[in-house]
């Protein structure tokens, strides 16, 4: 991972523009191929990113000002203006075993394993935690026609839930012996946001009991 820290301005060009003008930032470069741009404020959401695989161009502009254009997949582009950088290091992570789950998300994931069929009809599990270079995905199943599907668990269903999908659903359909790979994002609960972008992508989503599939709420029983 390279971090630099830089007074940079920001021009974002693809499905929508956007503009971040000149102020000190964080720029992430991840090995895995994305590119982050944070202030020291939002929480942890960057202010603008680049999804891999990306290309990062260093170079200097018409103007003689130091430039880095960042190229997507789709073509779409990050422009940032560098004034002054502060600070530049590069750090070698390694491999990252994975989030370890705990809680009622990590039941979530075994309680669905043991039950994937309540996802979707004649749905059956390959395996948990399947390996991705960018992290595992909670579930690869099969559906009732052998088709590979792959199940991220949330507890609150957010965007950010819908864009990890999304990049390991694009890692997935790159092997032959996977792909086509569909998506079903699972949650406790799911925000209309989500939704509709997990929807746009193709991405099915649905809400879990988890009340139900622990057992200790018996849908029959219930008067309302």
């Amino acid at each position: 991972m390279r971090l630099v820290v830089a007074r940079c301005q920001v021009d974002y060009a693809g499905r929508l523009t956007a503009h971040l003008p000149m102020a000190n930032r964080v720029l992430m470069l991840k090995a895995d191929g994305s590119v982050l741009i944070h202030s020291d404020g939002g929480s942890y959401k960057p202010l603008n990113w680049m999804s891999p695989p990306c290309k990062v161009r260093e170079g200097v502009n018409d103007e003689g000002q130091v430039e880095w254009v960042v190229t997507g997949k789709d073509d779409d582009t990050l422009r940032i203006l560098i004034e002054d950088i502060q600070h530049d290091t590069s750090h070698d992570l390694g491999v990252d075993p994975g989030l370890q789950k705990d809680g009622v998300e990590k039941h979530l994931q075994e309680l669905l394993a043991e039950h994937p069929a309540t996802l979707a009809e004649g749905l059956t599990l390959v395996r948990r935690e399947y390996p991705t270079p960018i992290g595992p995905v909670d579930l690869m199943c099969r559906d009732a026609d052998g088709a590979s599907v792959a199940v991220e668990i949330k507890r609150r269903g957010e965007i950010d839930g819908v864009e990890q999908l999304t990049r390991y659903l694009e890692l997935l359909n790159r092997d032959p012996l996977l792909a086509p790979v569909q998506g079903v994002f699972a949650a406790q609960a799911i925000r209309p946001q989500a939704r509709v972008l997990a929807e746009d992508r193709g991405i099915r989503c649905v809400v879990v009991d988890y009340d139900a599939l622990r057992g200790m709420d018996d849908s029959t029983e219930r008067l309302f």
